[in-house]
């Protein structure tokens, strides 16, 4: 064996790192398996053999002694194992089995090997022998020991079973008589392994000396390295020899350098190649990547000897194209470029949610790393949030960004409409197929300077050489379109630069139509939120309002103020929240704000709002459930409104007490005329629609003094980022500390204070200044249930509105009294009382303890009451009842003349005064 050239140490050959010592040990591995499978399967068939072998024995001498004469009248006799024990010990003997037991129909041993086992119940299951009389063998696994044994009935004459006799061989007697075989087994398979592993030796001493000690892995790589050498290498190889022979060329060879089929064996002068790399070949020195000329190429080459000495022997050649490698590196470089613009393009191109400034990021983007100028034009719909027509080929762009590298330039400014009129221009050809155009050369461009050839010619005097145009294309929708423009770099735009385009533009089409529904959506919301809050507060005496709205950033929510007047004098003050943003909280805030204002109207006190709102938030959830066996999903305005809050107040400007209930929604602030900030306690309640009417709301009644403030606002007021309720709180507190402001003063400083740059959630704030109807403008008697103290309670109304300068609503007022006085001392019960409020109206309340509704109707003409009511109503603006804790109050209100309440309209009265005076005692009679 030859020395090895690389000075590495001879492999030996033996080892199974070597093919011929795997071959050894596999040969040597089967044999064992299949001589150990050979014993195995041996010794189960023999193991096999003595088990059955047992059972047969076994059952023979069972059956045999069972039928031996007189064993049946033994097992009757009264003493069984007197008569059979010695004769059973005789038969085991006599047999080889190792046990014969003759048992009673119990199971009770009356003979047994083991005579310490005499009169002991014998274990296992012996019902088959006792109750089927059938014989039958077993292996028993239990006490005294394992055994294989047999169980024979013993049938007297008569036919009964009268006991049993079981015989066995022990399982330990088996295996001893089967370890006898193995020994012959295990004697003759090691002999047939010596000869294999003898064998094997053999074979694999002729397959080392073939193999030279190689293992299969070395084998297998210089067979891969070979093929890669010859075809999968990307850089062509030639080895010569020392006769300067061509002796070897892989396929990268022959293709750089042109190598005909049958070069092996030829000179290498003979070749065709340049004669410097001939002389290189020839010369036999080293080379490190020196360039040689191969045609059109350019290589850098390599030589080495193929001896580490140098004597001796030829030399191997290794070449690379270093033409085709400049041109990937730029192409690669150029590739990450783009890869990189496109994620910094992810980044920054939708930031915001606005059709304008996306459109203005994907211009800023492309320039100046992918052109020198950048416009985008888009359609009016989508600049105004629409959606865009299907067909927009034809149609008119507002340009609506532009960036270049210079702030001159020669293309159309921001704002003006683009028309393509011209077919064959690259942009109409765009939006026509659908897919970026590039058009290489402007100046040759016929159709783009025909539609503007005066914009055109500015342009290719300016610089202009190269466009490229793509549509901005979303849900297969144009949006508008994107122009790309190069001026400064010279290179035009290609083919390779479309499908990058095409890219930039999907993204950037995604996030304008984003933005655009986002318009649409948002323009819908802000429409219905200033349709549904309140434009102008209602003229009411009894607080002076001040009110703040601002949406969140994120667009409109649901949160919600209202100030609705009550009669007597009194006005409620609501905030509510709804949870979310968009048009689903605003339609929603409408709705509860509807509710509301219906619900106010039935004039019961405040927890009683709240329980009806949250009934009917309850019902409109119900309905927006699916049906049974539905898709489980909730139709288009089937969404529930559930996590709504509610914070509902009455302010009676007569008493100067506040009642304030809340559904979820924190509780207002009072700031008294010196400044002083209270948060009451209020019980807070559950939000509305969470379907837990059994627990009722609860009021709590505050007492204002007059000038006092009381604040009302929802907790996007309070929380923000960075701020918790008790931070915001704290503030809030600090900044209502400051006295003698106005409610307008009070609203600008506390958004001053506590509003943020972008506040996450709507905020409603609403301040309202107390103010005390004068005591002067209240009128109050006590009425005792006789029908004649109506004509002095009527007199004494009439003159305290002399008083208040109202003489020309004195009929109507005494009018109304008869039939109000009258009714509650027939059908009330007491206390009776009548009251006159002097505010912007004139009010006129009986109270009494009853709560029996009144209700208006028309009487026939051959009634003789049941009118009374009727003429209330016609002579009253407005009239209702109102419920309290004990009995109820029917009022009437009157508009006055202009020397009326503060600021009250100049309102004539109620009616045309009747022609002839009418007799108020008989109208005192009248009943409803």
């Amino acid at each position: 064996m030859t020395a090895r050239r690389d000075g590495a140490r001879p492999r030996d050959g033996s080892g199974l790192r070597s093919l011929a010592g795997q071959v050894l040990a596999l040969e040597a591995l089967i044999a064992l398996l299949l001589i150990v499978a050979a014993v195995v399967v041996t010794f189960q068939q023999a193991r096999g053999d003595v088990l059955r072998d047992a059972r047969t024995r076994s059952l023979a001498v069972a059956e045999a002694f069972a039928k031996a004469p007189g064993v049946d009248a033994a097992l009757t006799s009264p003493d069984p194992t007197a008569a059979l024990q010695e004769r059973a010990e005789q038969t085991r003997v006599a047999t080889g089995v190792d046990f014969v037991a003759v048992l009673g129909r119990d199971g009770v041993r009356y003979t047994d090997a083991e005579p310490e086992l005499i009169g002991e119940r014998a274990t296992g299951d012996l019902s088959r022998a006792v109750v089927d009389g059938e014989s039958f063998t077993e292996t028993f696994r239990g006490s005294p020991t394992d055994a294989v044994r047999a169980v024979v009935p013993v049938v007297a004459d008569d036919g009964r079973i009268v006991g049993m006799v079981t015989s066995g061989i022990e399982v330990q007697s088996i295996s001893e008589a089967v370890q006898g075989r193995l020994v012959v087994l295990l004697a003759a398979g090691g002999g047939a392994l010596l000869l294999a592993v003898g064998g094997a030796a053999l074979v694999s001493r002729r397959l080392r000396r073939q193999t030279h000690g190689l293992g299969p892995a070395e084998m297998t790589r210089m067979k891969e390295h070979h093929e890669a050498v010859l075809h999968a290498v990307r850089e062509g190889v030639l080895i010569v020899g020392e006769d300067r022979r061509l002796l070897l060329a892989n396929d990268e060879a022959r293709r750089l350098l042109g190598l005909p089929a049958d070069a092996e064996r030829r000179p290498v002068g003979e070749l065709g190649l340049d004669p410097r790399t001939v002389e290189l070949l020839e010369s036999g020195r080293t080379a490190t990547d020196e360039v040689h000329r191969a045609g059109d190429r350019l290589l850098a080459v390599s030589v080495r000897p193929t001896a580490p000495d140098g004597s001796g022997a030829g030399s191997v050649m290794t070449m690379r194209d270093t033409t085709e490698l400049a041109a990937l590196s730029g192409r690669a470089a150029v590739a990450r470029g783009r890869l990189q613009l496109l994620y910094e393009a992810g980044v920054r191109i939708g930031t915001t949610l606005e059709v304008v400034r996306t459109a203005e990021e994907l211009a800023e983007v492309a320039v100046p790393r992918f052109a020198d100028f950048a416009t985008v034009e888009l359609l009016e719909p989508v600049l105004r949030g629409e959606e865009p027509p299907q067909d927009a080929t034809l149609a008119e762009m507002r340009r609506t960004a532009l960036s270049g590298v210079r702030e001159e330039q020669p293309l159309q400014r921001v704002g003006e409409v683009i028309r393509f009129h011209v077919p064959s221009t690259p942009m109409a050809t765009a939006l026509a197929e659908g897919h970026a155009v590039v058009q290489a050369e402007l100046a040759a461009a016929e159709g783009w300077r025909a539609q503007d050839p005066e914009g055109a010619a500015g342009a290719l005097a300016y610089g202009m050489h190269s466009l490229l145009t793509v549509p901005l294309l979303a849900r297969d929708v144009t949006l508008g379109m994107a122009n790309f423009w190069r001026a400064d770099t010279a290179e035009p735009f290609g083919e390779e630069d479309l499908e990058f385009a095409e890219e930039l533009a999907a993204r950037a089409a995604v996030a304008i139509d984003n933005a655009r529904r986002f318009t649409r959506e948002h323009a819908m919301a802000v429409t219905l939120q200033r349709s549904l809050l309140p434009r102008v507060l209602p003229d009411q005496n009894a607080v002076e309002v001040a009110y703040r709205y601002l949406p969140a950033k994120a667009g409109v929510g649901g949160d919600w103020f209202d100030v609705i007047p009550l009669p007597g004098a009194r006005v409620a003050l609501v905030v509510g929240d709804v949870v979310g943003h968009g048009l689903h909280a605003a339609a929603t805030m409408g709705r509860l704000r509807t509710a509301v204002h219906n619900f106010s109207t039935l004039d019961v006190p405040p927890d009683e709002i709240l329980g009806h709102l949250d009934e009917l938030t309850g019902r409109i959830d119900e309905e927006g459930e699916p049906a049974p066996g539905g898709d489980g999903g909730r139709g288009r305005g089937q969404e529930t409104i559930t996590g709504a809050t509610c914070l509902y107040a009455i302010y009676d400007s007569a008493s100067g007490v506040c009642t304030v209930a809340s559904a979820g929604h924190p509780g207002p602030a009072v700031v008294d005329a010196e400044g002083r900030v209270e948060f009451p306690p209020l019980a807070p309640g559950l939000p509305l629609g969470l379907g837990l009417g059994d627990v009722p709301f609860e009021s709590t009644e505050l007492r204002l003094a007059e000038g006092s403030k009381l604040v009302l606002f929802t907790d996007g007021l309070l929380e923000d980022q960075g701020r918790d309720v008790g931070t915001g709180l704290r503030l809030l507190r600090r900044t209502l500390e400051r006295p003698a402001r106005s409610p307008e003063q009070i609203c600008a400083d506390v958004l001053a204070t506590l509003l943020s740059p972008a506040p996450r959630d709507d905020i409603a704030l609403l301040v309202a200044r107390t103010r005390r109807l004068p005591a002067d403008r209240i009128a109050e008697w006590e009425v005792a249930r006789d029908p004649a103290a109506v004509s002095p309670v009527r007199n004494a109304a009439a003159a305290k509105l002399a008083e208040w300068g109202l003489d020309e609503a004195v009929f109507a007022v005494e009018l109304i009294l008869s039939e109000l006085v009258t009714n509650a001392v027939r059908y009330g019960a007491d206390p009776v009382r009548v009251r006159l409020l002097f505010d912007r109206t004139l009010v006129c309340e009986v109270s009494d303890g009853s709560s029996t509704s009144p209700h208006l109707r028309h009487a026939a003409e051959t009634d003789e009451g049941g009118r009374g009511l009727y003429l209330v109503a016609r002579f009253a603006e407005r009239w209702g009842t109102r419920y309290g804790r004990r009995g109820k109050t029917i009022w009437a209100e009157l508009r006055v003349g202009p020397n009326g309440g503060d600021g009250g309209p100049e309102v004539a009265g109620p009616g045309p005064a009747p022609t002839a005076p009418l007799d108020l005692d008989a109208l005192e009679k009248l009943a409803w």
